[in-house]
């Protein structure tokens, strides 16, 4: 039995119901109940990944309810990947944030725990409608975190981010609709089938209904030009829920490498051919964009939001290309930039604290009074996000580039790369000279103001740059691992053979399947 598929469902959703029944006067029971999840979670994503090194795709039936006719848990190469990044990442937010953060309103934890089961639900689901409801999961534990401890900023992005989540649910339904009408199925395996074997008659629909899933997966992955959304909502964020929603735009870079490739590939007539010649170009636009709009903001934490614009732009242009090598590049290059955003949301909390009435405003205030720790991990954090060597961000980059020799487009995906990357080491420049470098020294009459990073808060952000040290010392076996990831992805009959087992619903009633199939609806 693979009952443990469903562990990274099962298991913070249990605990964000226990922690919504421990008292907030408690916390310190409910931030070692949240750690220890966490903890299994981190566990139980990497040894996912060491049940699926081999190729083997695994899937658990609900209720024993085989596909076509139940719901499907499966884990492969990828879905394992993305839940272990994104129980790394919890983990590491979470430690931050249980030195104080979560105490800034009530029931963190359950919305905390509540987040990260809509974000691997959305990772291990079979069902192309459990994509929705895994996607409303996620999305409204972030409406409630992302107004948490209160404030007229967090409302009013709050506002927004619900109502653009709304329109986008309600095109997903009518996408998913769509599909289902002409399919007759909601399986994403079985929708694969039933795609292919359709006639040149229905391929109009067909692509209506999947351009509308694209455009809503096109939301979630912030590309151009419906990233607009993402630089107010994350810079309002407190600094953990910021750093958590870093894997959230992560949801829909996979949803559409999993879709454009199991349901809608070549064999289908669509996908590859009905999004190439749109998502490389916008993939591209958005990287530019993005970086433009981290040279010229304000804020450290808008200056975050764009970079993140800017590496989802990266990494969708080198998964545009649709080749193995380009696959592997941006998957190896997601987790790089996944854990560097995440990182400097943390780190710009920090700084705040230390510049008084300047928090994180890019210009000359304050002194730090920790320069040395701050400035080191600043230093680590700038250097892995321009894309330097000897960091992750520059192999991505690297690998990136030369999948794209010798393929259409790849002569633009190298210009806007190698400039893009330039903008976003003189936009870095900016802020370590005028946070880091400059400033006046703190008057002892608002030493007060100041917040001095603890040990215990420091040390998820040292975890981090450790993380990606060894992420880039380790890249040998990574891209190995990446690149079967990539191989599996372009062969989607080994996910459809995994999940189309014979039905299993009424095992001991011989030839009820039989009688189900024949019987006139």
């Amino acid at each position: 039995m693979n009952n443990w598929i469903v562990i990274p469902i099962l298991l913070p959703m249990l605990t964000a119901l226990v922690c919504a029944l421990i008292p907030a006067s408690k916390i310190a029971l409910q931030r070692a109940l949240s750690l220890a999840a966490s903890l299994a979670l981190v566990a139980t994503g990497f040894f996912m990944i060491s049940q699926t090194m081999s190729g083997e795709i695994f899937s658990y039936a609900m209720g024993n309810w085989s596909a076509p006719f139940g719901i499907v848990v499966v884990v492969d190469r990828l879905s394992a990947m993305m839940v272990a990044l994104t129980s790394v990442v919890a983990l590491c937010v979470l430690a931050y944030a249980s030195q104080g953060a979560d105490k800034r309103g009530p029931y963190f934890h359950f919305l905390f725990q509540f987040q990260v089961l809509g974000i691997c639900g959305a990772f291990l689901t079979g069902d192309i409608f459990n994509l929705f409801v895994f996607f409303e999961i996620l999305l409204l534990s972030s409406y409630n975190l992302l107004v948490y401890s209160g404030g007229q900023k967090r409302l009013k992005a709050g506002i927004h981010y619900v109502i653009l989540n709304l329109i986008g649910s309600a095109l997903f339904l009518i996408g998913v609709s769509t599909l289902y009408g002409i399919t007759g199925t909601l399986n994403m395996a079985d929708m694969s089938l039933q795609v292919a074997s359709l006639g040149a008659e229905d391929q109009a629909i067909l692509q209506a209904g999947a351009l509308v899933l694209m455009v809503v997966f096109a939301l979630k992955a912030a590309l151009l030009p419906l990233y607009l959304w993402l630089p107010g909502v994350y810079g309002a964020a407190t600094a953990p829920v910021a750093a958590l929603f870093a894997v959230l735009t992560k949801v829909g870079v996979y949803a559409i490498l999993r879709t454009s490739t199991l349901i809608f590939g070549p064999e289908a007539g669509v996908g590859a051919d009905l999004i190439e010649p749109y998502l490389f170009p916008l993939a591209l636009m958005t990287l530019f964009f993005g970086m433009v709009g981290a040279m010229g903001s304000h804020r450290l934490r808008h200056m975050t939001g764009y970079l993140i614009i800017a590496s989802l732009g990266t990494m969708m242009a080198s998964i545009g290309l649709f080749t193995q090598a380009s696959i592997s590049a941006a998957l190896y290059y997601m987790v790089h930039s996944t854990l560097i955003m995440a990182l400097f949301f943390l780190l710009i909390e920090r700084v705040a604290a230390q510049r008084g009435p300047f928090t994180d405003e890019i210009r000359i205030g304050w002194k730090l009074t920790q320069p040395t720790l701050l400035g080191l991990i600043f230093f680590g954090a700038a250097v892995a996000a321009a894309g330097l060597p000897p960091f992750s961000g520059f192999l991505g980059k690297l690998l990136m580039l030369q999948a794209a020799i010798g393929e259409p487009g790849g002569f633009w995906m190298w210009a806007v790369i190698l400039f893009t990357s330039l903008l976003g080491l003189i936009a870095l420049s900016r802020v370590g000279t005028q946070v880091f470098w400059k400033g006046s020294e703190v008057a002892a009459d608002r030493a007060d103001q100041v917040e001095r990073t603890t040990a215990l808060q420091a040390v998820p952000l040292i975890a981090i740059l450790a993380i990606l040290a060894a992420y880039s010392a380790f890249a040998g076996p990574i891209t190995e691992y990446t690149d079967e990831v990539a191989a599996q992805l372009l062969d989607p009959q080994q996910y459809i053979d995994a999940v189309m087992v014979e039905p299993a619903f009424f095992p001991d009633t011989a030839g009820m399947s039989d009688d189900l199939s024949n019987k006139d609806h």
